[in-house]
């Protein structure tokens, strides 16, 4: 349920805030306000992506990264007339004005329209071997070990179904059968559950030559070990809005190199950096994938992504990076699993 009044934040408010603001309007957007409610700018969760990509930090203000002169409409407006402008203007949120353009109301095209099942099928890798959890995975595959109290791959697909999402291929290979047999046809879950059985590891990308040709929307593909709270909407809106043939979520990792870094020209120091931290975009393991990404995938062969990312941009494809600032764990090592189950309970709350 949305309130649009808890994604109103001030101009001072910081962007890490704000996203929090956003999460909890549950709107994607969050409106800059003034101390009597004049709308000053909107910040959405694609602004936010973008401060992101642009290397900005998350202490920055709303101020810093929100629109200036967002689109709006007046109160009284008819909600024909609304929803014809959002169409137009390809925007899922507006805000509504009193005459002294204080915000009075957020509307959503699913406020108007209604909520639906998407069309776009989602591809889980769940045929993983696990070999960094043993022996917790030597019975168990690795997305079926349990965090909050249900095997990871539920709440991964218990996830999707909250958003709309629940036509669903399970890509399987290692103790395939304990998968089948607990989740069956996905019925229980308010989804359908058909299931690519890999014959031999196909790794990330090569099982979907497995999916049937009548796929057709753009599909969502998520490795079988993670828990995230990513907006699966703002996903597929970006992957549109740039017109890629495939899009790949990333992070930001950050890691402190433990000496003074030197800089020298030829024998000359010319500076010396005490400890100094890199920040790169890594693969987050979720992809948006159109039709035309889905060709030319060899059969049988294992196949992983970052490969299938590399040959499309080589084939003059464009290919976009998506900043994923929402909670995100990936469970490879035991660490990693003893971390999920000490936050994802937090995250569910």
């Amino acid at each position: 349920m949305s309130n649009w009044r808890d994604a109103l934040v001030s101009s001072s408010t910081s962007l890490r805030q704000t996203i929090e603001a956003i999460t909890n309007g549950n709107l994607q957007i969050a409106l800059v306000v003034d101390a009597n409610n004049k709308l000053l700018g909107t910040v959405t969760d694609g602004d936010i992506r973008k401060a992101i990509l642009a290397g900005k930090d998350l202490d920055i203000t709303a101020e810093e990264a929100m629109r200036r002169e967002p689109i709006t409409s007046a109160a009284k407006t008819p909600r024909a007339a609304i929803l014809k402008l959002m169409r137009e203007k390809r925007i899922h949120q507006m805000p509504l004005l009193d005459d002294l353009g204080r915000v009075v109301d957020v509307l959503t095209v699913d406020d108007m329209i209604g909520a639906h099942q998407k069309p776009n099928a989602v591809v889980i890798m769940a045929g993983g071997l696990g070999t960094r959890l043993h022996p917790l995975t030597q019975d168990t595959p690795k997305p079926m070990l349990k965090v909050g109290g249900k095997p990871i791959l539920e709440t991964i697909i218990q996830s999707f179904v909250d958003q709309g999402f629940v036509n669903f291929f399970v890509s399987l290979n290692y103790k395939a059968e304990v998968i089948t047999n607990y989740f069956g046809d996905g019925s229980q879950l308010g989804a359908t559950i058909n299931y690519l059985h890999e014959k031999s590891r196909l790794g990330t990308a090569g099982g979907l030559s497995l999916l049937p040709q009548n796929v057709h929307a753009p599909i969502i593909v998520m490795n079988g070990d993670l828990l995230t709270r990513i907006s699966v909407d703002a996903l597929l809106d970006f992957h549109e809005r740039e017109s890629a043939v495939a899009t790949m979520v990333v992070r930001e990792d950050h890691y402190q190199v433990p000496y003074g870094v030197v800089e020298v020209d030829g024998t000359q120091i010319v500076g010396v950096e005490e400890k100094p931290i890199q920040r790169h975009l890594v693969n987050a393991g979720i992809y948006v994938i159109s039709q035309t990404g889905l060709e030319n995938i060899p059969n049988d062969t294992f196949y992983d992504m970052p490969t299938h990312f590399a040959k499309l941009s080589a084939n003059g494809h464009r290919t976009a990076a998506f900043p994923l600032h929402e909670y995100w764990v990936d469970i490879g090592r035991l660490d990693e699993l003893e971390r999920a189950q000490r936050e994802w309970p937090q995250e569910l709350q």
